[in-house]
């Protein structure tokens, strides 16, 4: 019963995960503008994502542009869409498979071994999901805070992290604990049992009487 409880919450924290890194790959708020030095008073703000960028200004109107092409941007953010879009993917697959393998699902068989075996590859596929989205992140901010040190950078092109790259970041952490609850259902298999002393073998009585 534990066992299938802790498949549950995995499931579950799984899932939301999953959810987290769509939501924050949407979002173009990975990147917003610092307000430092001479670009503390702004009438906009501006921010960007994987897939475009945006203008908030302070009448509360905000103006959206995708990316002409692909092609022209810079590769470390090419990496970072390749990076998330395959996390996203292999999430999802392992999702699919971790469900067949849940006890309370009828795919897999009748097999309990099996059935967690099939879960716990399930959970192993999320952690790789995982890991990808988590290089993709962590890659992203790290560009963030080079061009933010960087003496050469302007002052009005400098940019510190938006709430979509954490969204994206809590999405991978969801999916490394659901993963690893998955990947930690899967039983021994069972040992036949030895009986502790060897059974006695009893002397096969006779029926003749001896006189």
């Amino acid at each position: 019963m534990a066992n299938s409880g802790l498949q549950m919450l995995g499931f579950t924290l799984s899932l939301l995960g999953v959810i987290g890194l769509i939501v924050g790959t949407i979002l173009p708020q990975w990147k917003m503008s610092a307000y430092v030095g001479d670009n503390i008073i702004t009438a906009v703000s501006m921010y960007q994502g994987l897939w475009m960028s945006c203008a908030f200004q302070s009448t509360g109107q905000m103006q959206c542009k995708v990316y002409d092409s692909i092609l022209q941007l810079d590769s470390s953010l090419q990496a970072t869409r390749a990076l998330m879009i395959v996390g996203i993917i292999v999430s999802v697959v392992g999702l699919g498979i971790a469900a067949m393998g849940m006890k309370c699902t009828n795919c897999g068989g009748d097999d309990k071994v099996r059935k967690s075996r099939i879960a716990m590859v399930g959970g192993i596929v999320l952690l790789i999901g995982a890991l990808a989205s988590i290089i993709a992140c962590s890659w992203f901010a790290n560009n963030i805070i080079q061009d933010f040190y960087n003496p050469f950078t302007p002052v009005n092109s400098k940019y510190e992290f938006g709430s979509a790259i954490f969204i994206a970041w809590a999405g991978s952490f969801l999916d490394i604990m659901g993963g690893a609850m998955l990947a930690a259902t899967c039983p021994k298999s069972k040992a036949k049992s030895v009986p502790k002393y060897p059974i006695a073998s009893r002397a096969p009585s006779s029926s003749k009487e001896y006189v």
